[in-house]
């Protein structure tokens, strides 16, 4: 029996985009990259001149809602908080990379070595 694969992914930013009438955007959907979605944002005007640009042109691409905002540019993303831009930019590498986001830790106490899944603030 196969299994469904999931393809979008609910998320809240830990501050929220606020846009220009001073609404607060907090929760949205991100859905996963395909190679299409890369070779679109690096074949994008912005990132041809900056290509550090490419976050938020991709970003703009995968983020299929954010809070009442009808439509999502790069352009408003530029208006992000830092926090929230790493914050999408972690989520956006978890969800597309191969495998789950597990790293090796020791208990403080036990000294036990396990490894434990990273959970970001505001993943649902």
């Amino acid at each position: 029996m196969e299994t469904a694969l999931l393809t979008e992914f609910n998320f809240k930013l830990p501050r929220g985009l606020v846009d220009a009438g001073g609404v607060v955007h907090q929760t949205g959907v991100m859905r996963l990259a395909t190679a299409r979605d890369e070779l679109v944002a690096h074949k994008h005007r912005q990132v041809q001149v900056y290509p550090e640009y490419l976050t938020l042109v991709l970003l703009a691409q995968v983020i299929t809602q954010l809070g009442t905002l009808e439509s999502l540019t790069p352009e408003a993303l530029e208006h992000l908080f830092t926090q929230d831009l790493a914050y999408l930019r972690e989520l956006h590498n978890r969800i597309n990379q191969v495998g789950s986001a597990k790293m090796p830790v020791d208990c403080p106490q036990c000294h036990h070595h396990f490894e434990t899944e990273l959970v970001l603030s505001g993943e649902s």
